[in-house]
């Protein structure tokens, strides 16, 4: 057995260990950042080392430092495990050690993600000629589309960015609801857009149409409403409340305004691919640009976050770039959808996860997390002093109980036993438990046992 063949043997043990103890171990790491170096230990050797030895450090001084996101019993934040089918097809992303940027380099990676591609417009429902970009994440998918839309809207106002840069240029007008993800804010910032326009929301989240017209119409900073090159940002899928915006409405007066419309749906776009939920997201398919997480809803390993835009052109004008030393493609390469030159091969793992689950499963997995989540919001609810506070429209419960010293005092004591992680918020200046349910394999039975572990945190605060 060569060193290679004897480190991947290693890694597989400890991998197979770590995955069968996710339904029984504390889901809250059990050690220390110092405790970890300490076993790592902190000088470079000066001597090589097997690799197999290195694994073997490795997981094991690493392994009390680890927390299960993977487990059914995870709910901190909105994160996905990794299914079997993409799990193992990740392994073999980092075995094949394929730069995925051009079509002539790797062919095999271009089919396997036009074709996922083409699965994720079907099964979201976008329009079929859309491009899309596998990116590291929801942010940077958001991004991505971003750079598309803000490069669309000044170009009709007759402004290149690519060529002259956004200084002296128009101002780019971007409106988005009072309750965005600061994901919104972080890529404007990086686009060179600064903060949005905020328009009001009712108490779940939703962006009010009627305040959203009356944006539109005010005047904006430095010219008339329209003149101005505008972005309006919509949600699908509120972080606390998990609520859609009313799309039908708020589309159509982004239409009137002439403004780029982008909907950032990092895990609630999801809500499509099933014919219970799909009502959610009536009319987002009339938008220009979309943003997701597959590593969220659709459980597959990190980074992979999915920008769709509908103008291809658009997306290759504000992605693309020439190079001499390129092999580029009158076709088109993954190049030109994406910010990253150097990236892995993400689309193997949407591929792999669709495949195995298809359109049944995919629909299976959005219904049972929304299934979960109800059936924390009945449970919680129950328990002397616990309040749901949000309508649980999709895959997210936030409660109190009572106050918010009790609430905090319920989370820190439920994060003591272990048996769960859900980690606290503060939406609408209270402090909540935030409940996020976004793992394939959660179960019924996970979900009574953490139910369990809440009223046992719950009872013990009463009083204190």
């Amino acid at each position: 057995m060569d060193a290679r063949e004897a480190a991947l043997r290693q890694a597989h043990g400890h991998a197979v260990r770590w995955l069968a103890s996710l339904s029984d171990r504390p889901v809250p790491a059990r050690a220390s950042v110092d405790e970890i170096v300490r076993a790592l230990g902190a000088e470079l050797p000066d001597a090589p080392s097997t690799p197999a030895d290195v694994v073997d450090l490795l997981a094991t001084a690493c392994e009390p430092g680890l927390t299960a996101f993977p487990s059914g019993r995870f709910y901190g934040f909105v994160v996905g495990g990794t299914e079997p089918a993409a799990l193992a097809a990740d392994w073999l992303v980092s075995a094949w050690d394929q730069n995925c940027v051009m079509r002539a380099v790797s062919p095999a990676y271009t089919a396997v993600e036009e074709i996922a591609g083409a699965w994720l417009l079907d099964l979201l429902g976008l329009p079929p000629d859309s491009a899309v970009g596998f990116t590291t994440g929801a942010t940077m998918a958001n991004f991505t589309c971003l750079a598309a839309g803000r490069d669309t809207v000044l170009r009709r106002a007759g402004w290149s960015v690519a060529r002259d840069g956004l200084a002296g240029g128009p101002p780019a007008r971007v409106i988005a609801g009072q309750d965005r993800h600061m994901a919104i804010d972080l890529a404007l910032r990086y686009l060179g857009l600064g903060r949005p326009e905020l328009v009001e929301a009712d108490p779940q989240g939703r962006m009010d149409p009627e305040a959203l017209r009356h944006t539109l119409a005010a005047r904006g900073p430095g010219a008339d409403p329209g003149s101005l090159p505008t972005i309006v940002i919509l949600q699908a899928g509120d972080i606390h409340s998990g609520a859609f915006d009313p799309f039908p409405e708020t589309i159509r007066a982004a239409r009137e305004a002439d403004a780029w419309v982008h909907v950032d749906g990092a895990f609630g776009l999801w809500a499509a691919a099933s014919p219970i939920y799909a009502h959610l997201t009536d009319g987002c398919d009339r938008a220009d640009s979309w943003a997701t997480d597959a590593h969220k809803t659709l459980n597959v390993p990190y980074d992979c976050g999915l920008a769709v835009v509908g103008d291809p052109a658009a997306l290759r004008s504000a992605m693309g770039l020439q190079g001499d030393y390129l092999i580029q493609h009158e076709q088109g390469d993954p190049i030109d959808k994406v910010p990253e030159l150097s990236r892995r091969g993400r689309a193997f793992t949407v591929w792999a996860a669709l495949r195995s689950l298809g359109r049944q499963g995919v629909a299976d997995l959005v219904d049972r997390l929304c299934r979960h989540a109800r059936a924390f919001a009945t449970g919680i609810a129950a328990i002397d002093g616990a309040t749901v506070l949000n309508d649980v429209v999709f895959t997210q419960v936030c409660a109190e109980f009572g106050d918010d010293e009790r609430t905090d005092r319920v989370l820190a004591r439920l994060l003591d036993e272990g048996a769960a992680w859900i980690s606290g918020s503060t939406w609408h200046g209270r402090r909540v438990m935030r409940i996020s349910v976004s793992n394939w394999s959660t179960t019924d039975e996970d979900v009574s046992h953490t139910l369990d572990a809440i009223r046992r945190a719950a009872s013990r605060t009463i009083g204190t």
